[in-house]
């Protein structure tokens, strides 16, 4: 009979992307708790290191902190070789890798006749290279790993991908055009990969956070000055039924229950996790 808890999941090993974030940092905390063996990635070996070494400290489960560069075929090849040397064979991986820019983020919301005369501050003066960089971190930094690190998974027969999408990819919000389509396309290539690996038992599904303060969005959404909502943090709040901002530790029992068995029929799909932002119309 199937156990109706997380026990399952001890002795796994997981590699999770972005481990450095705020988010990366409470589903690597969550997951080593429930006896996951955690490689913890992040551009930055110093940083990973860090991480490893808290988590093995505050949860007694095994973590690896492995310099990786989500946009970098070889770098990636580099850690998946590490892992294996360290931890083992992978078994679950959580694209959690990305974040905005404000290279990538207009100064308005929505253009006037006014906005004309200083184009800058519009659609038409955002700068390619920060778009770009926006889209890849955010699109090719789940694709790449999720090519490179789950070949163990062909082998041993089984495994899970958990992406991690965003509301913003359900409606875009404004400013963000590179997230909001980035993340929009993390939710079909999420659906794309769930379809093209599930015969093989490799199940693909995503979360999509509503709102939480990160270092990539606390510019646009409290004032740097007084430290309160910026008028767009105050339209976030009044857009959330729940009238809060979600903390990292809300996404855990999601993650947990999507990488675990209890999900094992569960292939394709993105779920909100975003205290009504989703469900509320507005009136």
């Amino acid at each position: 009979m199937q156990k109706y808890d997380f026990s399952g999941l001890k002795g796994k090993i997981c590699a999770l992307t972005g481990g450095g974030g705020v988010i990366g940092m409470a589903m690597a905390r969550a997951f080593a708790a429930a006896g996951i063996k955690m490689a913890i990635l992040d551009l930055k070996k110093d940083i990973a290191e860090k991480a490893a070494k808290e988590i093995e400290k505050e949860t007694g489960t095994r973590a690896a902190g492995i310099e990786a560069n989500v946009l970098d075929e070889t770098s990636l090849e580099k850690a998946s070789a590490e892992i294996k040397q360290q931890l083992g064979p992978v078994d679950i991986l959580v694209n959690c890798a990305g974040g905005n820019s404000p290279k990538a983020t207009t100064q308005i919301e929505i253009m006037k006749e006014a906005d004309k005369k200083t184009p800058e501050k519009t659609f038409y003066g955002l700068a390619l290279d920060g778009f770009k960089f926006v889209f890849d971190l955010n699109f090719m930094g789940t694709l790449l790993p999720s090519m490179i690190l789950t070949k163990d998974m062909l082998q041993s027969g089984s495994g899970v991908i958990l992406n991690i999408s965003s509301m913003n990819s359900f409606k875009p919000l404004t400013k963000i055009p590179a997230y909001s389509a980035a993340k929009a396309a993390v939710n079909n290539f999420t659906e794309w990969l769930a379809t093209h690996l599930a015969q093989v038992n490799i199940r693909v599904n995503a979360i999509a956070p509503g709102f939480f303060l990160t270092n990539q969005n606390r510019f646009l959404l409290t004032d740097e000055k007084t430290g309160g909502l910026t008028e767009r943090g105050k339209k976030i709040i009044n857009g959330t039924p729940m009238g809060k901002f979600g903390e990292p530790e809300d996404l855990c029992g999601t993650a947990l229950f999507l990488v675990s068995d209890l999900s094992s029929f569960l292939t394709g799909v993105v779920i909100p996790v975003d205290g009504g932002f989703n469900a509320y119309s507005g009136v």
